[in-house]
């Protein structure tokens, strides 16, 4: 068993900044991929980051690209997602996923556990 806690979402200006984390325990979570998805009201869920288990490959979906950041300390059992550059429609509540796998993918059915959520929402 593995158990995701988000946190750091919250309210914020556009264009600004926020950093999410997501503790992993139960389990070490070091030999696996990382997700980051999230979904709007009324939308469906949608990837938005994905890391490698060491951390050496990333990707990210083209809506995030070049203001997010996924990082992962697999020391502390916890993945980031650093957010800058935040627009309205990046509001919705992140969740963070462990892959089945040691790579990453943007499929949520590659993720075998998610946490709850966190709230982010950007006011224009």
């Amino acid at each position: 068993q593995v158990q995701l806690v988000e946190s750091g979402g919250g309210l914020v200006q556009a264009g600004g900044s926020l950093r999410l984390s997501c503790a992993a325990s139960g389990r070490t979570f070091g030999g696996y991929g990382m997700g980051w998805f999230r979904q709007a009201p009324g939308k469906e869920r949608e990837f938005v980051a994905a890391i490698s288990w060491s951390g050496g490959s990333t990707d990210y979906a083209d809506s995030v690209k070049g203001r997010f950041t996924i990082s992962r300390d697999n020391a502390k059992n916890t993945v980031y997602l650093q957010m800058n550059s935040l627009k309205p429609e990046d509001t919705a509540v992140y969740s963070c996923a462990k892959s089945k796998g040691s790579g990453w993918s943007k499929f949520s059915n590659a993720y075998d556990y998610w946490g709850q959520g966190t709230q982010v929402t950007v006011s224009s």
